[in-house]
């Protein structure tokens, strides 16, 4: 019992040591993942950029704003990439940004939260909820979480059928 205790002690004591509500991005990783004719693509996107303002212990005053490049998409493949900053795909040249907006961000566990959000791509607006880990340690402190779309919702890809609707993101963000 005493063990539970300095576990959850430890869990919740980088919440009080918090230097403010308000945090710069120090390095980011967005990634995703979408069948294509059978395989599993894997992609990125680069530069996130975003504005957060968030205290663990009051989520509910929370807002984070994150914008990336849709142009920094990265498939690991050339011509593929340029394919997709088409108007079929991204329409890089037309909606040059995607951007994921806070509503709503509630507490579900020590570190576990869910966050209800807009977000924007290719000009088309939906809300999203998805959990997310806020983690707070001497050595980082991080924003991770991921969430499911289905592209046809944005009018990416228009009517291929050898690609999945949906696909997966991934957001880890360090913050400081």
């Amino acid at each position: 019992m005493k063990l539970y205790f300095i576990k959850l002690i430890l869990a919740i004591l980088p919440f009080f040591a918090l230097s403010g509500d308000t945090w710069k991005v120090k390095t980011s990783s967005v990634t995703f993942k979408i069948k294509n004719a059978g395989l599993t693509v894997d992609g990125s996107f680069s530069g996130l950029t975003a504005d957060i303002k968030f205290n663990p212990l009051k989520p509910e005053e929370a807002t984070i704003k994150a914008t990336i490049s849709a142009k920094s998409i990265n498939t690991g493949t050339d011509m593929r990439d340029n394919h997709l900053r088409k108007p079929e795909y991204f329409d890089v040249e037309k909606f040059p940004d995607i951007t994921l907006q806070s509503i709503k961000i509630g507490k579900t566990g020590p570190i576990t939260f869910n966050g209800t959000f807009k977000l924007t791509m290719k000009g088309i607006t939906k809300e999203i909820t998805f959990p997310f880990n806020f983690i707070k340690i001497p050595e980082k402190t991080e924003f991770k979480g991921n969430f499911t779309i289905n592209r046809r919702d944005y009018g990416v890809g228009g009517s291929s059928i050898t690609m999945a609707d949906e696909l997966t993101v991934f957001i880890a963000v360090q913050a400081e």
